[in-house]
């Protein structure tokens, strides 16, 4: 990408950080060995990915053999949902998860799941959830935060809820188990992780979205969660997760979460003014009325999702695309399929209002300058389709 470019989708890709290239460059090739043979250099190398697992696991409070190290957020999230098979019954998921989680419920359950309502903003429904959970209801999967608005979601207040289910399962005799499962893949940069808190059983990380490399996500599994594997082979990680250890992405990904960690509180107010600035400018420089997506209140301070009444955002991007601004208007995979969002329909947007909707998100290649750029060079593109439409 030019040097002269912005980019405003980090929710859909980040770039590896060069830190952490530059950690991951020695497993490429002089240790390059199977962490799996017995010779010396191998058990060594055993030894530097059993200590890099334990500090990814240190950065959600929890232990490595909590971890099972995978291919990415997809296959954990896959594999969480294995705890369908171990015990036969129904899940739950809010109507806003991502693609991987709705196909897993679809597929795992046999079609026997439920979504939970959510609010304009997009926060899950309590009550609606409490009142969706069956007898059968084994599994509760709810992101952390939402990919396409950036809301937050209440998870310590949802594995309380679920704690009283169990309690009251146990006094009429219902052995039935219940876990929360969770898909903080767009949250390790911003947020600071603590299963224990969450209160979750089972919670998907990505290195793809924390400055990391592609192709290597981790699931935190808790004490006493049976999975079933979704590969089969040499029996790597417990058995859950067979093939040669990704010793090179591990290195990254543990890399990664220890930097995003030490600058959390700096990002935040770096990206507070981001969103500040970029709102104001639109704000009085915009011809059609910004209707700002999410609850600023529980919203991760990078994301400013926006709709544009009555404009086709993809107009839009195609034509911030050759002035070198790149964003998007939502989910990568959705928006590649020329799909509408359902995540927009969720929050009881129109058709007409989900045509006109942005999802811009910031990062660390941004600067407060690019920002403001883009910025004024959105607005101007949004008055030069209102008036191509004749709207203003």
């Amino acid at each position: 990408m030019n040097s002269n470019n912005i980019y405003l989708d980090y929710a859909a890709a980040t770039p590896v950080d060069k830190r952490v290239l530059t950690a991951m460059l020695p497993y490429f090739s002089e240790k390059f060995y199977n962490p799996s043979a017995a010779y010396l250099p191998a058990k060594h190398l055993r030894g530097e990915y059993e200590t890099q697992k334990g500090l990814l696991a240190n950065a959600i409070g929890a232990k490595a053999p909590d971890l099972i190290i995978t291919g990415g957020a997809t296959e954990s999230i896959n594999l969480a949902f294995t705890v369908l098979k171990q015990n036969t019954g129904h899940c739950l998921i809010s109507s806003i998860e991502h693609a991987a989680v709705r196909e897993s419920a679809r597929s795992y359950s046999a079609g026997n799941f439920d979504e939970v309502k959510v609010s304009t903003t997009g926060l899950v429904d309590l009550v609606d959830l409490r009142q969706k959970i069956k007898e059968d209801t084994i599994l509760i999967s709810i992101a952390l935060v939402n990919n396409e608005l950036g809301t937050i979601q209440p998870l310590s207040e949802i594995s309380r809820l679920l704690q009283e289910v169990r309690e009251s399962r146990l006094k009429e005799g219902n052995l039935t188990p219940l876990y929360l499962h969770s898909d903080a893949s767009q949250a390790m940069s911003l947020l600071d992780l603590s299963v224990a808190r969450l209160g979750v059983d089972l919670l998907t990380i990505n290195a793809a979205k924390v400055y990391g490399p592609k192709g290597i996500g981790a699931l935190y599994v808790a004490r006493g969660v049976k999975l079933s594997p979704v590969t089969f082979g040499g029996g790597q990680e417990m058995g859950l997760r067979s093939g040669t250890e990704n010793v090179p992405a591990l290195i990254g990904f543990a890399t990664a979460a220890k930097l995003a960690k030490e600058h959390l509180a700096s990002s935040r107010r770096q990206y507070q003014d981001f969103t500040r600035q970029f709102k104001q400018i639109i704000e009085q420089e915009s011809r059609v009325a910004p209707l700002w997506l999410g609850d600023p209140k529980h919203q991760l301070v990078n994301f400013v999702p926006v709709c544009f009444k009555g404009l086709d955002a993809e107009r839009l991007i195609f034509k911030l695309e050759d002035l070198g601004v790149y964003l998007s208007t939502g989910a990568a995979c959705a928006a590649s399929k020329g799909q509408k969002s359902h995540v927009l329909s969720a929050i009881g947007l129109s058709d007409q209002e989900i045509a006109g909707s942005l999802r811009v998100t910031f990062g660390q290649g941004n600067q407060l300058e690019d920002v403001k750029k883009a910025a004024h060079l959105i607005a101007e593109v949004v008055n030069q389709e209102a008036k191509r439409l004749k709207l203003v």
